[in-house]
């Protein structure tokens, strides 16, 4: 009987760097969802999310980026928030409840300045906390060859979470990334990782790193 496990290295050609909704609706204090916060006085209650965004994950997701494009055989692909339409009539039934709307062609969809694409990066928009679930991610990345995908980005127990869940389901081996994920508590994201670890391998930075070193 064949043996199966998620312990597999990156391997080149078969990989994809996913970047999970680092965007100025949901990363930039005083804009977005966080429109009403004032950057000079973060809350209490936000102060986790953007210490840790601001300490840990840009700076790991730019070790990544870095590895990444250091060699061939690597793809990145960026996921980010935004309808197809002016009034989000388009988005899911979850985020009209919630609130959510970062209209087309809204400043609200871009990339933070610390984390921007190269002109020949994918960037696929979304209106599902999945980007499996209101995107045609999967056939743009069988069409690369992609079979492992490394998850990052915001916010570990939503979107990166639902993102790692689907992508498992579909036969993707999945790693996460524990420094270049946030939440909006360490509850939250602990949590999260605990049950994310049934459908992914969870490695540092410097472990993705070395494999990627590795690479031909």
């Amino acid at each position: 009987m064949a043996s199966y496990t998620r312990e597999v290295p990156l391997q080149s050609g078969k990989c994809a760097l996913l970047v999970i909704d680092v965007q100025q609706y949901f990363a930039v204090p005083g804009r977005g969802y966080h429109a009403n916060t004032d950057p000079s006085n973060i809350p209490d209650h936000e102060a986790y999310f953007f210490r840790g965004l601001a300490t840990s994950t840009i700076p790991a997701i730019r070790t990544l980026l870095s590895a990444f494009r250091s060699k061939p055989g690597g793809e990145v692909v960026y996921t980010y928030v935004e309808s197809l339409t002016k009034d989000g009539r388009d988005q899911s039934l979850d985020y009209k409840c919630t609130g959510l709307l970062v209209p087309r062609g809204s400043p609200g969809a871009k990339i933070i300045d610390e984390l921007q694409p190269r002109p020949d990066e994918i960037m696929i928009p979304k209106t599902s906390s999945s980007v499996f679930n209101s995107t045609n991610i999967e056939y743009v990345l069988r069409n690369l060859g992609v079979s492992q995908l490394v998850m990052t980005g915001i916010i570990t127990n939503q979107c990166v979470e639902g993102a790692v869940r689907d992508a498992a389901d579909k036969g993707f081996l999945v790693t996460v990334v524990p420094d270049a994920c946030t939440a909006n508590s360490q509850l939250d994201h602990d949590q999260s990782l605990k049950v994310m670890r049934g459908f992914a391998r969870i490695c540092s930075v410097d472990e993705l790193v070395r494999e990627i070193k590795e690479w031909p």
